[in-house]
């Protein structure tokens, strides 16, 4: 499998994007391949500084950069030489297999969808990302690509997730649940409504209707869906919280018991090992023609690694040929959605 990573994109690139793919390779395939995608030099210097052989990547030369706070669509078409549209042009004309990148998501989910194309039937993308919970792996879509969306799209999201939660999870028959602000179905908006509605009349989809923001964490839905804005929101919610919380007891016990605090502190790695994002690597931008792997921003080497031999276990479950599949059989009327 021939995957492009963006070397540049990232908070801590190039350096954990290298050293990333460095520990990938040691465990991909002889028939495996991974190219580099940025400025050349800069890939070269920081591969002789890991003492890393010149020919270890094929390099792709890109020397513009998309920044995170630069307009998606905007900087695709004024930096046509930046590492994001290198890569998916690459992969349009099928010279990789999939792309990964920790830059602007916003650039590689429209870089993404106008090169790569959307699968047949699918009307727009969605990000899907995977939450550790004690009840186990809840699958969340969409948590960034799509912020207006229309009922179609979230019930295709539905369609979509439910097909990754079963492939890459092995759930069978996952539970989907709409995120909404209370449970009862007179509530939610209008888009909310209509979406219900939709899924509820698909047959295919084990539908548990709405669910709150806490049934998330409580074993209520395998699959939650939602707009992006409100997925995105959730997502860096979850982080910061989680993280507060930890360091809050930590530094509650410095102050009753030191020895307390030690052993608080070997059991938390366990713990947040376990249910860390980084285990998890990137999130599938599902519904487009290939695989689209997007990475935290603030990925470190392990998440590149992760995300490089997830970008490996997505092609192999065909999830793609799954979802078309699966919206191929829908009976679902979404004229006028």
């Amino acid at each position: 499998m021939r995957i492009a990573i963006d070397a540049m994109g990232g908070d801590y690139a190039p350096g954990e994007i290298i050293a990333g793919a460095l520990e990938a390779k040691d465990l991909l395939g002889s028939q495996d391949e991974l190219v580099m995608v940025g400025n050349e030099a800069t890939i070269r210097s920081h591969l002789q500084a890991l003492k890393a052989g010149p020919d270890t990547f094929r390099i792709i030369h890109a020397p513009e950069v998309i920044g995170m706070d630069e307009s998606p669509v905007d900087a695709l078409r004024k930096k046509p030489k930046s590492s994001i549209a290198i890569m998916t042009r690459l992969a349009s004309h099928k010279q990789v297999d999939a792309v990964l990148s920790a830059g602007n998501t916003g650039a590689c989910v429209a870089g993404s969808q106008l090169r790569m194309r959307t699968l047949e039937g699918v009307v727009r993308p969605g990000i899907a990302v995977v939450l550790p919970t004690y009840h186990g792996p809840v699958t969340m879509c969409d948590v960034g690509a799509n912020i207006a969306c229309k009922p179609i799209h979230l019930y295709q999201y539905a369609v979509m997730a439910g097909a990754y939660s079963n492939l890459m999870l092995g759930i069978a028959n996952p539970r989907v649940g709409i995120m909404n602000i209370g449970e009862e179905e007179a509530k939610g908006t209008d888009l909310i409504k209509k979406t219900r509605a939709m899924i509820k009349s698909d047959p295919n989809v084990n539908f548990v209707g709405n669910i709150e923001g806490r049934d998330i964490f409580q074993g209520k839905a395998d699959v939650v869906i939602c707009e992006g804005f409100v997925g995105n929101v959730v997502l860096k919610l979850t982080e910061g919280a989680v993280g507060m919380l930890f360091q809050v007891i930590r530094e509650e016990l410095m102050q009753r018991n030191k020895l307390l605090a030690f052993w608080f502190k070997s059991v938390v790695k366990k713990i947040y090992k376990k249910y860390d994002y980084h285990e998890y690597g990137g999130a599938l931008l599902l519904g487009v023609d290939g695989t689209s792997v997007i990475c935290h921003g603030s990925s470190k080497a392990r998440t590149i690694k992760n995300a490089i031999l997830a970008c490996k276990t997505f092609s192999e479950k065909k999830i793609n040929e799954h979802i078309v599949q699966a919206l191929a059989k829908s009976t679902v009327n979404t004229n006028g959605d």
